[in-house]
């Protein structure tokens, strides 16, 4: 069939970037490898989350980069990352740049479309992928495409984009004096939205809508318990000391019940919601809605999921369970499940 490949990678963020990584070194033919992205700019890690402090430290983003021969990374130019205590965490803008470096040599290494994937299609054994621009097929696809930030759409509020919240020059320009800012959540994210706004802002009054108590990451010998809930470093630092110690004078704290909703929400003028993300949406003809198993990713026959729109589950060693976010979580997943997507094919 005209336009066919082995694989094809939906996705150029981290996850799309170790996949195809990954295909490259168990020894697929970078020309039959298809690679789809509106951009190819490392995803919404490369745009929208630049100057989020991350809870990851650097030395498991460089783990990241060495963990594929194919993406050369004894090569590359210094980084700035390279400069940064390998046990410190760093801005997000920091482990971007040698993930673009790395983007751009896979590029030239298979067949690269800037388009936007909308349809998937099981025809004969094969993956019709139908593009903005274009029609191709697959005999499997790898599903990379990120998420999107979970939104309540209260009506009552503006609304201020998870993206914007998370930059403190452009939340300083969305806020005013006179703003009462209703923040929903107790991620690592919530936290340090409410440490900007306190810290960034003159805001009038910040409001913490949240569910359940904050959540610590506890470090052992060779595993962290909360690794993926808890926060960490910094940002867990100043919530002992600003969240389960003394509250500062313009931030107040109440459950997110619809009583607490009904009396607070009103006194607010912006909203932020930091309470998650889901997988962005892909249509594929025949399923209603795009499950897959948290566990290995497989989706359907040659149909797989990676990446913040499909992390793994797995249980802690006190059976917590948790889904697993971040980039050498990523990849020492898809160590383990690629074996099994190359024999599970369509």
């Amino acid at each position: 069939m005209k336009n066919t490949f082995e694989w094809a990678v939906i996705g150029a963020g981290p996850a799309g970037i170790a996949a195809v990584g990954k295909l490259l070194d168990q020894g697929i033919k970078g020309q039959s490898i298809l690679w789809v992205d509106p951009q190819f700019t490392v995803g919404d890690f490369g745009t929208k989350w630049l100057e989020v402090s991350s809870n990851t430290k650097v030395a498991l983003f460089t783990r990241f980069y060495q963990a594929c021969q194919s993406f050369e990374y004894e090569k590359a130019p210094h980084f700035t990352i390279q400069d940064i205590d390998p046990n410190e965490t760093c801005y997000l803008k920091y482990a971007a740049e040698a993930l673009q470096w790395i983007s751009n040599g896979l590029q030239s290494k298979v067949h690269c479309v800037k388009d936007k994937a909308l349809k998937l299609a099981l025809r004969d054994r094969q993956w019709k992928i139908s593009l903005f621009s274009d029609t191709l097929y697959a005999k499997n696809v790898i599903l990379a495409t990120g998420a999107e930030p979970k939104s309540l759409k209260l009506p009552e509020v503006e609304e201020i984009h998870l993206s914007t919240a998370l930059n403190p020059a452009l939340l300083k320009e969305t806020c005013s004096k006179n703003d009462t800012v209703a923040v929903f959540g107790a991620s690592h994210s919530a936290i340090i939205i409410l440490r900007s706004l306190l810290e960034q802002t003159e805001v009038k009054k910040v409001i913490n809508f949240y569910l359940s108590p904050l959540r610590y990451a506890v470090y052992f010998d060779d595993w962290i318990l909360y690794d993926d809930t808890g926060l960490k470093g910094k940002t867990a630092a100043w919530a002992r000391d600003n969240i389960d110690g003394k509250l500062p004078d313009r931030l107040e704290r109440v459950l997110s019940t619809q009583e607490h909703l009904s009396a607070q929400l009103p006194l607010c003028t912006k909203a932020i919601y930091a309470t998650g993300f889901e997988k962005r949406h892909i249509i594929v003809e025949g399923m209603q809605s795009l499950s897959y198993n948290d566990r290995n990713g497989i989706i359907a026959p040659g149909l797989f999921g990676f990446g913040i729109g499909f992390p793994e589950a797995k249980e802690d060693r006190y059976g917590t369970l948790e889904h697993r976010v971040g980039l050498w979580k990523f990849m020492d997943y898809l160590n383990r499940i690629m074996p099994l997507w190359l024999k599970y094919n369509a």
